[in-house]
Formats: structure tokens, sequence, C-alpha cells
């Protein structure tokens, strides 16, 4: 039996605008039922992407597939409409003089019964079924954003391309509109490429992520191995605030106020960043000048002194300043840890949730 072809498919895919490359040898696959996001810092190329991929952008290079169909490539370009692709961007865009029902039916093809029934059917998967003959005006925006779904996915679009979709909603809806978008997109078999610039959203959605970069695929891969394995420090950077700690390679090892540090493969010289999430910084009190035993895990300790203590909601972020060089180091603690300016503290850094890049 042959394999199953993707659902979409990009194989270096390139965009230019006025001669300027935008978007550079991009290649992505996502399976039915798939939820990949595509997460990176705003012009980065996101959107564009996702624009070549509904068609309203011609690439200068490269194949799109949609189950193992070419709709863009050496063999000519697919209309958009011809693709089966949906689209959801955070402009709901719903038509103010039409009902919701008549907005969800939009673009279907059918009798009127038909196009109703299956408008009814898709408002009760989003619990709307009672604004059925309402207008968009007398919704809120949690709820046009789910007309704005059950539209989306009225004409069982084999792939779903979201662009920033929730960035409009208040906090208190995003959250369970995602999960419920996911969920009725994966029980539709529907192969989902999201655009988002917020980490916390890629993580909480996403089955992969395509970290990008000045037109790249930088690094791809699941949730909890981008997260804990970055590429470089720029992607560890992305996802949460970090300490830097600078150093330079002697026989394959680094010295820093907390011990060394090993630096294999890196020659004699090198300048190296090692990066550190405040999470993972253990702090212990001053014993009259004298800290914590080192470590195989933690390492050698280093005292600091605290610049600034606040409380942020479920943990304290507490800035420090090392006594051996000078150095800003940020640690955050769970609930409530307000030290004053000036208390004496020693810190120590899990080996084992270090990353050492080169720097560049």
């Amino acid at each position: 039996m042959a394999p199953v072809p993707p659902r979409l498919e990009i194989i270096d895919l390139c965009c230019a605008f006025d001669g300027h490359q935008v978007v550079t040898d991009v290649s992505l696959s996502i399976a039915a039922g798939q939820v990949l996001c595509l997460l990176g810092p705003s012009g980065c190329g996101k959107s564009t992407t996702l624009r070549a991929i509904a068609g309203v952008e011609t690439p200068v290079a490269g194949i799109i597939r949609i189950d193992g169909v070419e709709v863009c490539g050496p063999s000519g370009l697919t209309l958009p409409e011809q693709r089966g692709v949906g689209l959801i961007f955070q402009d709901f865009a719903l038509f103010p003089h039409l009902s919701v029902a008549d907005n969800v039916a939009f673009g279907l093809k059918g009798s009127r019964a038909q196009k109703r029934a299956r408008a009814r059917e898709l408002l009760e998967r989003v619990r709307l079924e009672r604004y059925l003959d309402a207008y968009p005006h007398e919704l809120s925006g949690g709820e046009q954003q789910r007309v704005a779904l059950a539209r989306a996915i009225a004409p069982k679009p084999r792939v779903m391309l979201m662009d920033e979709p929730f960035s409009g909603l208040d906090n208190r809806l995003r959250d369970g509109i995602r999960d419920e978008t996911l969920a009725l997109l994966k029980e539709e078999g529907t192969a989902v490429l999201l655009v988002t610039h917020e980490p916390e959203e890629a993580m909480r959605m996403a089955d992969e992520i395509a970290l990008m970069r000045d037109g790249h695929i930088v690094q791809r891969g699941a949730p909890y191995n981008v997260y804990n394995a970055p590429v470089d420090r720029a992607a560890a950077a992305f996802f949460s605030d970090i300490n830097v700690i600078e150093g330079e390679v002697n026989g394959a090892l680094t010295d820093t106020p907390f011990g060394q540090f090993l630096a294999p493969g890196q020659p004699d010289g090198t300048k190296v960043d090692i990066a550190i999430r405040p999470q993972h910084v253990r702090i212990d009190f001053d014993r009259e000048g004298r800290g914590p035993h080192p470590t195989a895990q933690d390492g050698t300790p280093a005292r600091a002194v605290v610049q600034r203590a606040r409380f942020i909601g479920k943990e304290s972020l507490v800035e420090f300043k090392l006594d051996a060089n000078g150095a800003t180091m940020m640690a955050t603690v769970p609930s409530v840890f307000l030290p004053k300016p000036g208390t004496p503290l020693w810190l120590m850094i899990r080996r084992d949730r270090c990353f050492v890049f080169p720097r560049k």
C-alpha cells in the first residue's frame, strides 16, 4: 500500500517583494488532524507564507501540495477557491447585513435548506445555535470569533490557515475559544497551520512548532523539544527571559562565577554564552558570608545581592547583582518571595538546564 501523503506539503518556498526576499527555502509538512504553529517575531515572513499557501500571493519558487496534488509549482497555479483551504484571521470579517446563519452558509453550495442545515449543525457545535437568526452586532467578540470559525469550517476545507486569530480576544475568553477551535478542527480531520508571535499560544496549541526568523525556519519540533533544546541563544530567548553568562573556552571548559562549564567541540579561545532561564536559578541563604556546598547538579554557588523583587502573580521575580563580576541575574520563585534590596543571597544554576552557545 502506498504511503498516505501529507495533507499539506511545502517544499523550498521562496517569496519576494520588490526584489527583496522575505521567505527563503521554507519546507513544511502537516498531516490531517495535525496542528503546526509557525512562530516568530513580526516581519519574519509568517503571514507571507500563509498567503502563498492560500494562493493570494504568488511565490517566486517552491512547490505546494495538498493531499499530494500540486497546487503551486512548475505545473502551474491552482486558483485560491479551488485549493480546499480555509482562512481565519484576527479580523473576523463577518457580513453585518447577513444573519449569523447566512454568514456561516456564505459560499456553500446547495439549496437554501441544505445550507441552513449545515449552518445549524456547526452553530450547535460551537454552542451558538440560539443566535441562528441574530446579526453580528448582537454578538460579543468571542461569539463573533466562533461564528467566523463555523463559517471557515462549513465548506469542509482540507487545510485551515489561521493568522493571529485570537490576539484580539479578551484573555478570559482566549483559552476557552482556542481549545474549542482546535477540538472542532481535529474532529473534522483538518490540517491546521497557525501563525502566531506568542510562544505561550504556540506551546498550548501546537503538535509541532516551526520557529521562523528572517524568512527561514531555524528550528522545528514538538513544543517540549523546541523549548528544552533551542538551537541558539535567540531561540532560547524567544520563549522566555534568560540569564546569559559570558565566558571563553579553554581546554573544552569555560570558567564562570558558578564554576566550570563543559563546552565540547569548541576550540580554545571561543567566546561562548551560557544561557539559563530564571526559573532554573536556585536561591539559598547567606550564612555569615558562606553559602551552600557545591554539588554535581547545581555546581558552585555564587554570592549576589538583591537589587529588586516583585510579585507578578503566580511567582516572584528577583533581580540580583553578582559579587564576582557585577553581572545581573534574574530568578523566579513560586508564590511570594520578596527579599529587601541589599540582601545577600547565594545563587546556583542547574547544569542540566543550561545551554552553551558560541557567541555571535
